[in-house]
């Protein structure tokens, strides 16, 4: 399986670096499996000759011009960089963007993970097709691609021969589906030589407060929502609190978000339920309460949905997902 990986300067290190070990590994694992496939053959591609890292190491790389035949995967890792701004004006024009377009029209699969995405997205391949990126850009994300189906909330998703992976490290899952499609065996061993765990929602990564900055409606939206939590929330009435139309609070919460006001209460009153059963010895009745909700069990079985953990594995701070991230917590 011939893999190409997109390389621009000031590219993600641990991305490249993750996507290329994943391989390398596949590789010298492909004889301890039943694969009769030949082994993964990557080739660092770029506009010249050589790529420096957002870390400033130089990276080797074939020019496009030079490749005379298709990959079958063509790979996109995140960009170095972090404001949306920046990203856009990366892709934005990149000489690249014409040889993504040449390979999806050939038949190549396409994947790409956090930042990365973006390229596939300003080329045009991703439109009309499900897709994920690393949650925090999700706003500047739809605000600029408004014909993807993003949802952030997912580490993985695949779409008509394209697959897309949220952030950053959500390069070992794009480079271990990779090997899957390639052998389900040998992924499975790779996974196990390098200790790879399963993580399907960004969810639990995401915060709403950080996410909400991104429109002055959504700030003031959030801002109410945490002065009030523990209070019952009408949407239509937190929408006249705040100026606005129900209509639209709930158009600007899917333009920005991909989602609905309720589900964005829902949203901030788990991360502060999490907070609180990660920092605090609060009975797991008082803490259902003081983010609104009458009894326990709602909660239970929202974060049981929601999160796909359980109050329990988040008080032990074992949840298979990974720990909680929690960012400015002005008003709680």
């Amino acid at each position: 399986m011939r893999v190409a990986v997109l390389a621009v300067d000031g590219m993600f290190d641990s991305g490249l670096s993750v996507m290329l070990d994943v391989l390398a590994t596949a590789d010298a694992l492909c004889g301890d499996t039943e694969a009769v496939e030949p082994p993964f053959a990557v080739t660092p591609v770029a506009v010249g000759l050589s790529v420096r890292t957002g870390h400033g190491l130089t990276l080797a790389t074939t020019p496009l011009t030079e490749v005379t035949e298709l990959p079958d995967i063509l790979v996109m890792p995140a960009i170095g960089v972090k404001a949306p701004a920046q990203i856009v004006d990366v892709v934005r024009g990149h000489p690249a963007l014409d040889w993504v377009v040449e390979g999806r029209s050939g038949g190549a699969a396409l994947a790409a993970a956090c930042s990365g995405t973006f390229f596939l997205a300003e080329a045009g391949v991703l439109d009309g097709l499900a897709a994920t990126t690393s949650w925090w850009l999700g706003p500047a994300f739809r605000a600029r691609y408004a014909r993807v189906h993003l949802d952030e909330r997912r580490t993985l998703t695949q779409d008509d021969r394209v697959t897309t992976a949220g952030a950053a490290f959500a390069h070992i899952d794009l480079a271990l589906t990779i090997v899957q499609q390639h052998s389900p065996a040998l992924a499975d061993l790779v996974a196990r030589y390098l200790l790879i765990g399963d993580r399907p929602s960004q969810a639990i990564f995401a915060v709403p407060s950080l996410l909400a900055t991104a429109d002055p409606t959504m700030t003031a939206f959030e801002r109410w929502i945490r002065d009030h939590l523990a209070e019952p929330l009408p949407i239509d009435g937190v929408a006249r609190a705040i100026g606005v139309s129900e209509r639209t609070l709930q158009r600007t919460t899917a333009a920005v978000l991909g989602m609905t006001p309720v589900e964005f209460v829902q949203e901030i009153r788990l991360d502060q339920a999490t907070f609180l059963l990660r920092t605090t010895q609060q009975s797991v009745d008082t803490i259902a309460g003081a983010v609104g909700y009458r009894n326990a069990a709602t909660l239970r079985a929202l974060i049981r949905r929601r999160r796909h953990t359980s109050i329990t594995e988040i008080r032990r701070g074992r949840s298979r997902f990974g720990p909680e991230r929690h960012g400015s917590r002005a008003g709680r």
